[in-house]
């Protein structure tokens, strides 16, 4: 249960980040408050597609893999972002990539980088 909400924690962390750094990438929430519990539903929902469909997409695209040197995982983890921003905006939380194709790849550069450093300090505390 704590791993689960390490990761939700770094992935609403690492979305903020993202927020911050990438041009177009935003998340509406109004107050500060607001704001906190979208980036931690977000993250949420970021981690459960990357539980449930990134092992699917990353088995059908294996080959793209290979060939791309493993560049293809910026454009899978775009595509995981993108969805889990519909998601969101079915609960009625705005959270958008940007417009572009550019800005969601940045996105998810910023994301993947500043969660996997994240889940990587929080999982060694949680060890000790």
């Amino acid at each position: 249960m704590i791993g689960v909400l390490a990761n939700i924690v770094a992935n609403g962390i690492a979305i903020w980040v993202a927020t911050l750094i990438v041009p177009g990438v935003t998340i509406g929430g109004g107050s500060t408050g607001r704001t906190v519990l979208a980036l931690a539903v977000v993250g949420a929902l970021l981690g459960l597609v990357n539980a449930v469909i990134k092992p699917l997409i990353k088995v059908f695209t294996s080959c793209l893999y290979v060939i791309t040197f493993g560049l293809m995982a910026f454009v899978v983890n775009a595509f995981m972002l993108r969805l889990a921003g519909w998601l969101a905006g079915k609960l009625s939380i705005n959270f958008s990539t940007g417009q572009f194709f550019w800005s969601t790849i940045g996105a998810a550069i910023v994301v993947t980088l500043v969660s996997m450093v994240l889940n990587r300090i929080l999982v060694s505390t949680d060890n000790d």
